[in-house]
């Protein structure tokens, strides 16, 4: 038997209510009357927070009579064009999610309980394969007689009524993938194999929750969490501001060249522990939250891994190879969001952390090949005073250093030769720092000991053969080390 994925529309597929967008294109082909702004507003806003309740849906069950008289054909000419207006708001992760099934052979559902006529066109539109809906009866002059006719979708109705499509299409429903925000479609999520809460109203959460069902939000990349309908960045927004911070003074140039919506790859110069406070200041100041690629050990971390997640953090094993990373970041950038990363991988250790030319690894590039998304350099100055490599803790100096955010336009890239691009990556971001970065340096025994880690024994002199964007120790550090071990297990043995 075949199988399903069967999505809800509203708060699902949409955040909000698609009833304001029929209700507008309805009144200007002049059928009914559109909601006033003062009413509609607050309405869809309260939907957007808390989703469905029965006394809502008893309008929604009555909104039929209005219809009576209504042409066929001038309702659809209206859904049409309310459509287009619907389509683009769909949530930046449904077109993936839709071609993923797709690719599985799976048949596409749109099941709602609003009216056939009306979301008909968005569900051909989206490419849906079948529509389950509330239906109105048509008369025989080709108008609506303002009745509805079969069942009202909705709850223990809508799954009746897939059950029955279902059936009908020889499609097994314990193979089959659901997806929906509303409490009242839990029976539905329970008939099904593969149960997912979108967006969930508090209901919905709960259940999800105790049935154990996965929770999604469409809108951001998988893992991200929302509470009451903003991400956690969001909610941080008004407490993460650079005058709060006593210890260091900010200075961003050109924040502009962040685009305001849309799909970006933010790359910056790694100098200290810092950078990521930095940056995040910039992305607030910008107004976006972003997706950020960071190491496996801040990931692997008790409480702050989870926490990394939940912020939408994505985890890298360095060293390993894994494509898998730059799938989950080529994923939030196809779903319209921003990737931030550091292309030198970690700080630069020794004498490389002086370099005026930087050097970084090919993953910007590759995704930026991979998603067609512009990427936009960032030049940090001056963080490592803040918090310096060699130190476990951020430094309170009360002169509060300044600190330079500098954001550049997007790197124009060749796309087809990764080293290539990622040195022209790597030189926007050195056109954006101080002159005096481009100027080699003698650096001092202190400065080059700042560079490095607390308990650091490696030799500070083969650090030029490190790879970039690796902890890992040089070849000779390696060698020494081992022979240290060899040495070590001979006189065990020995003492045996």
């Amino acid at each position: 038997m075949a199988a399903a994925a069967i999505f809800d529309l509203d708060r699902t597929l949409i955040l909000g209510s698609s009833a304001p967008v029929f209700q507008r294109h309805l009144h200007a082909a002049g059928l009914g009357r559109a909601l006033a702004p003062v009413i509609a507003e607050p309405m869809n806003k309260a939907f957007e927070l808390f989703g469905e309740t029965w006394t809502t849906m008893q309008p929604a069950k009555l909104f039929v009579r209005s219809s009576a008289g209504w042409p066929v054909e001038l309702v659809r000419a209206a859904a049409t064009t309310a459509a287009e207006e619907l389509a683009s708001q769909v949530c930046g992760f449904v077109p993936g999610l839709l071609a993923e099934h797709r690719r599985a052979g799976r048949l596409l559902v749109l099941a709602t309980t609003s009216p056939e006529p009306f979301v008909r066109p968005l569900a051909e539109r989206l490419g849906f394969d079948a529509v389950v809906a509330t239906r109105w009866r048509v008369g025989d002059d080709n108008t609506f007689v303002g009745a509805i006719d079969g069942p009202f979708v909705w709850g223990r109705g809508k799954l009746d009524a897939v059950r029955a499509w279902a059936t009908e299409n020889g499609v097994k429903l314990g193979d089959s993938f659901a997806y929906s925000d509303s409490f009242f479609d839990g029976p539905l999520l329970a008939a099904v194999g593969h149960p997912t809460a979108v967006n969930p109203d508090p209901r919905l959460s709960v259940l999800a929750r105790l049935r154990g069902w996965p929770i999604r939000h469409l809108d951001v990349a998988p893992g991200v969490a929302k509470i009451a309908g903003r991400e956690l960045q969001d909610w941080l927004r008004p407490f993460n501001r650079p005058e709060l911070w006593p210890n260091a003074r900010f200075e961003f140039n050109n924040v502009e060249n962040i685009p305001s919506t849309g799909h970006a790859i933010v790359v910056f110069n790694h100098r200290s522990y810092f950078d990521a406070t930095a940056v995040s200041l910039l992305l607030s100041r910008s107004g976006r939250t972003a997706r950020f690629l960071g190491k496996k050990e801040v990931f692997d971390a008790p409480v702050v891994g989870q926490l990394a997640r939940a912020f939408g953090g994505i985890r890298v094993v360095r060293a390993s190879g894994s494509d898998e990373p730059l799938d989950a970041a080529a994923e939030a950038l196809r779903g319209g969001e921003l990737v931030s990363m550091a292309p030198q991988g970690t700080i630069p250790r020794g004498p490389a952390f002086f370099e005026p030319e930087l050097k970084g690894r090919w993953g910007a590039a590759k995704l930026a090949a991979m998603s067609g998304a512009p990427v936009i350099p960032v030049g940090l100055w001056g963080t490592e005073r803040i918090w310096p490599r060699n130190s476990r803790l951020p430094k309170f100096d009360t002169s509060r250093p300044l600190i330079t955010v500098s954001v550049g336009p997007p790197v124009v890239l060749n796309g087809d030769d990764a080293d290539d691009d990622t040195r022209r990556i790597m030189a926007a971001i050195v056109d954006l720092l101080p002159p005096e970065a481009r100027t080699r340096h003698a650096p001092s025994d202190e400065e080059l000991a700042a560079t490095f880690p607390p308990g650091y024994r490696g030799d500070v002199h083969k650090e030029h053969e490190r790879r970039p964007g690796t902890d890992a120790p040089s070849a000779s550090e390696s060698s020494t080390t081992s022979t240290r071990r060899n040495a070590t297990t001979r006189s065990k043995r020995g003492s045996k």
